[in-house]
């Protein structure tokens, strides 16, 4: 974390400042005992991971509200008729964005969209401190997203580390090489490359293109933002990339699932 861009700076202190909040309002002990309530977590690495073999499609479909750049995306906002739309559509995963500040997201849109469902969900937020892997499982997330440009290299290393210690997978995403290769020194089957670059929010696919060479058999890369039409999809088939996490095109459509569809026919 050398130099955050901006905006992600000014999110990762806004982070910080929620999680000492919300450690007033509940102790990381008092989450833990919520752990052991929950059910076993649905397999979120290996629901992409089954499809990604096959040389099939094998979209995370994002339920979100609003982002930083482009404002309020979806009026029409219910979490759970999104998510049922989206599993009728075929996707193999579900993401909710989670961070209020910025997207507009709720704890309760991804508790909600999961009841929904049977599909595997990732809470989509900036993770930042050991207390949110563990409320993560607390809330019923099955997977966390590891931000490499939101956290130190020890930090990487470790809340990856407690998050498979407490049965969550983890989607570690990365925006250039430098950050690539500290992706790679974990042992994880799933590596997200966000073709949006945080410094100028441009959207870019030749991203995915130019790391993708950087990538061992073994692991699985999911390609994030820029995702529109079907020959983007056909683009990252040509480069023998099947797995996708694609939000913003679905949630501007009148029926996100029916747009799932189509761009993945």
């Amino acid at each position: 974390m050398t130099n955050p861009p901006t905006v992600l700076k000014k999110i990762i202190q806004r982070k910080h400042e929620e999680v000492q909040n919300a450690k007033q309002l509940c102790s990381e002990s008092e989450l833990l005992k919520q752990v052991a309530l929950q059910d076993s977590t649905r397999g979120f690495a290996k629901a992409l991971s089954s499809r990604i073999e096959q040389n099939q499609n094998a979209v995370i479909a994002e339920i979100k509200k609003a982002s930083p750049s482009k404002g309020v995306i979806r009026e029409d906002f219910d979490p759970e008729s999104i998510a049922v739309s989206y599993e009728r559509a075929g996707a193999a995963c579900l993401s909710v964005l989670t961070d209020r500040d910025y997207f507009q997201g709720h704890d309760r849109y991804m508790q909600a969209a999961r009841a929904a469902t049977a599909l595997p969900v990732i809470r989509k937020d900036f993770m930042v401190d050991s207390y949110q892997i563990t409320e993560s499982r607390a809330l019923g997330a099955d997977c966390v997203l590891l931000i490499v440009a939101a956290l130190s290299r020890s930090q990487l290393h470790d809340l990856h580390q407690q998050a498979v210690e407490l049965g969550l997978d983890v989607l570690i995403e990365v925006h250039d090489a430098d950050e690539m290769a500290l992706a790679l020194e974990i042992d994880n089957p799933l590596v997200g490359i966000n073709n949006r670059n945080l410094h100028t929010f441009d959207v870019s696919l030749q991203t995915t293109f130019d790391l993708l060479k950087q990538v061992p058999k073994g692991r699985h890369v999911i390609t994030e933002s820029g995702i529109f039409t079907a020959s983007d999809v056909a683009q990252m088939h040509e480069q023998n990339i099947y797995g996708f996490l694609v939000g913003e095109s679905f949630m501007r459509a009148p029926d996100p699932g029916q747009k799932l569809a189509e761009i993945f026919a």
